[in-house]
């Protein structure tokens, strides 16, 4: 068994034990109360430059314990404070130490969008994320069969969320585009070996519209990272580890949201394929 499927098997027992306390129902109740989410396509899609996702998570598979969070309310506030377009809050207990809560704590500190950052199996997990105020959710396009992760689009973009669709090669995106896929996260880490590719997203923005928004994920450390993922074509980059770890995670957050709007990239930034592109 490898990373990937150990994380998940642990991720259907955990919603499982949730569904136990919390019934589809009476989830799909609360979800119907909130009101309706913010743009997440509006918030990362930004004129001239490349929005930053600023996340909290306090581990993660390939580097274990990253940092204790006793006031994720107080980080998600650094974060907006610095600039970040969304919060993304890793919710999956086992190998990122989080939990719905820190959802719920971040979504009542801050005005700008948040992510539901896990790995979704299952419809109740769409309308959680919705009955916890989330206004984003991700979901892995190797976690399921692909007529299964379109239907998770289709609930998600049902009920106003914004789908992020995360993979890891071109057959993915093609399929993620196929789902339905208004938002493509590109993964420099394979979830499955924990290697990382940082030429990755090169590999694969190409045959993402520009339509399409396209975030680079993973390994982005400094502000010269954010300048490198929208040369090549990023129109977002989510950022975790290294604004965990930082000792002034607000001025990180500046910038990297500096590098992101740098004058440069006016002219530098590589071109994707139009609007009118069409899979063959």
């Amino acid at each position: 068994m490898n990373a990937l499927e150990r994380l998940l098997a642990g991720v259907r027992k955990e919603v499982a034990r949730r569904e136990s306390e919390v019934s589809f129902t009476e989830i799909k109740k609360l979800a119907a109360q909130r009101p309706t989410p913010k743009d997440g396509v509006r918030a990362l899609r930004t004129e001239g430059a490349v929005s930053v996702i600023a996340e909290i998570k306090r581990a993660t598979p390939g580097e274990g314990f990253l940092r204790d969070l006793p006031d994720v309310a107080a980080l998600a506030r650094a974060y907006q404070a610095g600039g970040a377009s969304v919060i993304s809050v890793s919710t999956e207990k086992n190998f990122f130490c989080g939990s719905i809560e820190d959802l719920v704590q971040v979504r009542r500190a801050v005005e700008v969008p948040v992510l539901y950052k896990d790995f979704v199996l299952t419809p109740y997990q769409v309308h959680e994320a919705r009955a916890l105020g989330a206004d984003l959710i991700l979901i892995l396009q190797t976690s399921a069969e692909p007529m299964v992760v379109t239907s998770l689009v289709e609930r998600a973009h049902s009920l106003g969320l914004t789908a992020i669709v995360e993979v890891h090669s071109r057959l993915e995106a093609f399929r993620a585009l196929d789902a339905g896929a208004r938002v493509i996260g590109v993964n420099a880490q394979d979830l499955r070996t924990l290697d990382f590719n940082m030429e990755n997203f090169a590999q694969i923005v190409d045959v993402i519209p520009e339509q399409v928004v396209a975030v680079a994920e993973s390994g982005v450390a400094r502000p010269h990272d954010v300048f490198n993922y929208a040369q090549q074509g990023a129109d977002a980059v989510l950022i975790g580890s290294a604004l965990v770890k930082s000792n002034d995670p607000q001025s990180l957050v500046a910038e990297m949201v500096a590098a992101g709007s740098h004058p440069a990239l006016a002219i530098s930034r590589k071109s994707r394929v139009s609007k009118d592109y069409q899979r063959d």
